[in-house]
């Protein structure tokens, strides 16, 4: 007997208390944040997922506070389900009250235990000063500390991110901020307080702050093409680092010569060249999603296909600083790899640099520690590896794009003539004082170091350029064929430098 009067009744009142949680922080609120350019929350959440596929939890969560300032739920991003939230700014800014902690936390705990993806879309003031303690309940940064290697966790900052909210991105795999963006320990109201220092939003944590700082991996003009690219980002991972990532069909999966590199790549080692146009003719197209774009540029990450597979690709960047690699160059690859590797992405390195970038700057950035963090986490990568030398390799240069012996690759290639060794001969001779006979028999020794380690087995074989795509995507297919048992995380036990 149903003493409450009708299901009419109730199914009604719930109906209108879902409502106005749709209504988010009322019209006004909702027009006055649209008016900006930027999307609400909902909207948000509506870009990113498939079509009518978002599920909802907690909604009726902060009672007269819509959803509590957070939309949480799933959804599905190409066929693939995902767990979602998005900070609704529009709402007491977006802040954080024990509820919403609550919905925060069961997020990223229902990703863990379902093996799938989070995604955080960001726009709040951080903790709600509402007087209430927590006590010991649970903050949401356990559950999200615990994503970390199991799920692909990837942050998009569409507004202003402050304090508690904001450290997920940190946290995350992956993090990219629209041009409305900004994101900072504390705010500028209480960096006002605090410090004395007047600072705008945009000047405190802001792109220009963000991105070259290397706490934001990527940028995106608009929240539509943020959301885009978060997609795309996804599209290279498997839901979890229990499965391995899927193979996708195309026209372009097959061998083929790749001749265009010989006009590329130049013999002559002083001459640069784009190691981004190496990248267009070696992989399935010329569609890969770089990272970090702007931060470490003598090293570029990215993410691609080889013969449907996707791979990650740690290659040096000629055009920047000759390719020497210097401390932000090292700590981007050192967490790119770490990512790759946690997600069972096979790691495709393309060196040609001569060592670490010298000097007193770079000394004083701490070159060698960034070194010894990328060096690390490439040689306890326990993913599928594969490298090539495309004209040099020196020093610690060479070891930390895995040009290693004993270093569980796939696949070791190189040109013919790439030069190795502690230094350059220009660099040893005038190091030396060497007598100008004497130099040029180094040049000599030098432009033979390929050969003489090919007789020693320090790479599988000498390749040429039109060889490239072909020796890597016959490695590659060996390698996969040995991926026999169940995918499980990644288990480390070495120290970060």
């Amino acid at each position: 007997m149903n003493s409450g009067g009708t299901w009419d009744e109730t199914l009604t009142d719930l109906d209108h208390r879902r409502a106005r949680v749709q209504e988010m922080g009322g019209a006004e609120r909702v027009a006055k944040h649209r008016g900006k350019g930027k999307l609400d929350a909902r909207a948000r959440i509506e870009r990113l997922l498939d079509p009518g596929t978002f599920q909802e939890f907690g909604t009726l969560v902060g009672g007269e506070v819509a959803a509590d300032a957070v939309v949480t739920g799933s959804g599905l991003i190409d066929g693939a389900p995902v767990m979602v939230g998005a900070e609704d700014f529009t709402t007491l800014a977006g802040t954080i009250a024990p509820g919403s902690n609550s919905k925060r936390y069961r997020l990223a705990e229902l990703a863990v235990r379902n093996r799938v993806p989070l995604v955080m879309l960001l726009e709040g003031a951080g903790f709600r000063p509402t007087g209430d303690h927590y006590g010991r309940t649970p903050t949401d940064l356990l559950a999200q500390a615990r994503c970390s290697g199991r799920v692909p966790m990837v942050t998009g900052v569409l507004g202003a991110s402050a304090g508690h909210g904001a450290l997920i991105a940190p946290v995350s795999d992956f993090a990219i901020m629209s041009r409305h963006g900004a994101i900072f320990t504390a705010g500028p109201p209480v960096v006002k307080v605090s410090t004395g220092e007047d600072i705008s939003k945009e000047d405190l944590g802001g792109p220009d702050v963000a991105v070259p700082s290397g706490l934001i991996h990527n940028l995106a003009e608009t929240d539509e093409a943020v959301l885009d690219e978060i997609r795309r980002y996804l599209s290279y991972f498997p839901s979890s680092a229990w499965s391995y990532p899927s193979m996708r069909p195309g026209d372009d999966t097959g061998p083929r010569a790749t001749p265009e590199l010989l006009e590329i790549v130049s013999r002559d080692n002083r001459r640069t060249y784009d190691m981004r146009t190496v990248l267009d003719v070696v992989f399935d197209d010329a569609d890969w999603f770089e990272v970090q774009p702007d931060f470490g540029e003598a090293i570029i990450c990215a993410l691609a296909h080889l013969g449907g597979h996707p791979v990650a690709v740690v290659a040096n960047q000629p055009q920047v600083l000759a390719g020497s690699i210097d401390a932000d160059a090292a700590d981007k690859a050192a967490h790119f790899i770490t990512v790759a590797d946690s997600f069972h992405l096979p790691i495709v390195f393309l060196a040609d640099n001569p060592g670490m970038l010298p000097g007193s700057e770079s000394e004083q950035a701490g070159v060698l520690r960034s070194g010894a963090r990328m060096f690390v986490a490439q040689t306890a990568a326990t993913t599928l590896k594969l490298h090539l030398t495309l004209r040099k390799a020196y020093g610690f240069g060479s070891m930390v794009m895995s040009l290693i012996s004993f270093d569980n690759q796939l696949g070791t290639f190189a040109y013919p003539g790439a030069t190795m060794g502690a230094m350059s001969a220009a660099a040893l001779s005038n190091a030396s004082n060497a007598e100008q006979d004497v130099a040029a028999a180094l040049r000599e020794m030098e432009l033979q170091a390929s050969y003489h380690s090919a007789q020693h087995m320090g790479f599988d074989e000498l390749i040429g350029p039109a060889e490239t795509r072909n020796a890597l995507l016959i490695s590659l297919q060996r390698g996969i064929y040995a991926r026999q048992a169940a995918a499980e995380p990644v288990t480390r036990s070495v120290i970060v430098p």
